[in-house]
């Protein structure tokens, strides 16, 4: 599975962006789909979690209540809409595939990743 992520920017605090990660090979329908950040010079961090099926998602405490991950099997797509974005959400993010079913926080459990797409919110 190869997987790309795209949607990346500059926006301001406050404002929004919308993340894709879609696959060019293979499908994401047996699943389950991550999304990850690291910013400059820290360790990767898990962001959000979804579930083969889209009923179960989880987040970092950090990106509750502003950040929605979503997916259409369909269209082989995982999508992460961000909103009120604060400076401190500045990374490079990358979203990951595990065969793993449980929700899985642990980058090390995950079997593809994506290059990773720049988002950076000024003040």
């Amino acid at each position: 599975v190869q997987l790309q992520a795209y949607g990346g920017g500059l926006v301001q605090a406050g404002g929004s962006l919308r993340l894709s990660c879609a696959t060019s090979e293979g499908t994401l329908t047996g699943y389950s789909m991550g999304w990850f950040r690291q910013p400059v010079g820290k360790e990767r961090e898990f962001v959000a979690f979804i579930g083969r099926n889209g009923a179960t998602t989880r987040y970092a405490d950090s990106v509750k209540g502003r950040f929605t991950i979503s997916r259409s099997n369909a269209k082989n797509t995982v999508y992460l809409q961000m909103n009120s974005l604060k400076p401190e959400d500045t990374a490079v993010y990358y979203c990951a595939a595990t065969s793993y079913v449980e929700t899985t926080y642990s980058g090390d459990r995950y079997d593809y990743w994506g290059q990773g797409t720049q988002v950076t919110v000024s003040r």
